[in-house]
């Protein structure tokens, strides 16, 4: 990988926080995500399953984790599975993680660390002293993949093999555990921002008119990877114009015009961690009057919505009350009638015709990261701010977005260094 090592007692702790959780007599197995393939012999680049790597640190395709807090023999109670590498491996694929270099990144003594190939020898000599059995699924409710994973196929072949164990839903416990932040997590979410903001800063000297929405691409890209970065932590919206309104426009293939505003949904990764930024653009450097009272509208609204997210609120309550914002705003921008509002199906406010989309979502090891909503907003969970105006009609689309860290006693903005008011971006753009 290319990011620097982690501390291993980030991944001994979220072990131990598991452990609290588990019913008694309980062993959990966790796989890395398959190599994906793509065409004849190609394979997409390899990207760990995230609830795996917070427990382990292992970025490594092929492992396998075991945990069993109780079991009597403590040779079993973390036990990790590695791919046994070989010369032919090394000439091919390079280097693969010793045992030695296991232990020192997990925290797993290497005593308790086998080769992959083992896993039904050791495994059987661990799990008729378990009563429960947790496996894992994608449990996130956006999740609509029709590939079947690694942790599908092991749920069928576990329940062939221990067909009256109890089988427990991992995926509950570690949504809990990974909405709250970790101080070393917030560091690396700290470290993809500050590399996100250096490519955004890159931009307020590259965007001008002629530029196709591909290089502001390239630009991005070029920062984010020499900084040790995977890359992006999703693909990157660049959206000029009309393309603005399509809320996950993604060919970045047009050429930036004069008048124009461009949308850039960019951020990068940083050691699995992923930041999330928006930004709007004049692509000649100035506002029109039209769009800059959309975007005030907008940065109005994050303004707002920002002092929401604090311990001891609700996601519904909180996107509530955030639409009413955007109500008042709409109508000050003459799109929404002040009466017509006052008569609306309230399961259908009428701000949903040009603010279609949440305004908040948690972040971490995956940009719409795990959680649960109905849970109290607590200290350490970190959320994104990102309302958006978008009037197809006009060809305009604005949204802003930054990274809130929730604290005791409010909130941090980790992107409040990130120039997001309209004089900032303007200066910054005519800068000589």
């Amino acid at each position: 990988m290319k990011y620097t090592s982690i501390s291993n007692e980030l991944f001994i702790r979220n072990r131990r926080r598991l452990a609290e959780l588990l019913k008694p007599k309980s062993v959990v197995v966790l796989h890395a995500n398959d190599s994906m393939p793509t065409n004849a012999d190609g394979t997409m680049g390899f990207r760990q399953n995230n609830d795996l790597f917070y427990l382990s640190g292992v970025d490594q395709e092929e492992t396998i984790l075991v945990l069993f807090p109780d079991h009597p023999d403590e040779r079993f109670r973390e036990v990790l599975f590695l791919r046994e590498t070989s010369e032919l491996i090394e000439i091919w694929e390079g280097h693969k993680l010793t045992k030695e270099e296991a232990e020192q990144t997990s925290g797993i003594s290497r005593k308790t660390i086998f080769w992959t190939h083992e896993f039904e020898r050791i495994f059987i000599q661990m799990v008729f002293e378990a009563e429960h059995i947790y496996l894992n699924t994608n449990e996130h409710t956006r999740n609509s993949s029709e590939v079947e994973t690694r942790d599908v196929r092991n749920i069928r072949q576990f329940r062939e093999k221990y067909p009256l164990h109890r089988y427990e839903r991992l995926a509950p416990l570690m949504h809990y555990l990974r909405a709250i932040k970790q101080p070393e997590e917030v560091t690396l979410l700290k470290e993809a921002i500050r590399i996100t903001e250096d490519g955004f800063r890159r931009l307020l000297g590259f965007v001008k008119p002629g530029v196709w929405e591909y290089e502001i691409e390239a630009e991005l890209l070029h920062e984010f990877v020499r900084q040790r970065s995977r890359g992006f932590a999703y693909e990157p919206i660049i959206a000029t114009g009309a393309n603005a309104c399509v809320l996950h426009y993604l060919q970045n293939n047009q050429q930036c015009q004069d008048g124009q505003v461009i949308l850039l949904d960019v951020a990068a990764e940083y050691g699995n961690y992923n930041a999330d930024l928006t930004r709007s653009l004049p692509v000649s450097g100035r506002f029109t009057e039209r769009q800059k009272a959309v975007y005030q509208a907008v940065l109005n609204v994050m303004k707002e919505a920002k002092k929401m997210l604090v311990p001891g609120n609700l996601w519904d309550e909180y996107h509530k009350e955030v639409g009413k914002i955007m109500e008042s705003e709409l109508i000050g921008l003459g799109l929404l009638d002040r009466n017509e509002v006052a008569k609306q199906d309230p399961d259908a406010p009428l701000y949903r015709k040009y603010f279609m989309h949440g305004t908040s979502h948690f972040l971490g090891l995956d940009v719409h990261d795990v959680g649960n909503k109905y849970r109290k907003f607590e200290p350490g969970m970190v959320f994104t701010c990102e309302p958006g105006i978008y009037i197809r009609q006009e060809g305009l689309g604005i949204r802003l977005e930054n990274n809130i860290l929730i604290t005791e006693d409010g909130n941090i903005d980790l992107m409040a260094s990130i120039p997001v008011e309209i004089e900032e971006i303007e200066d910054q753009m005519n800068k000589q």
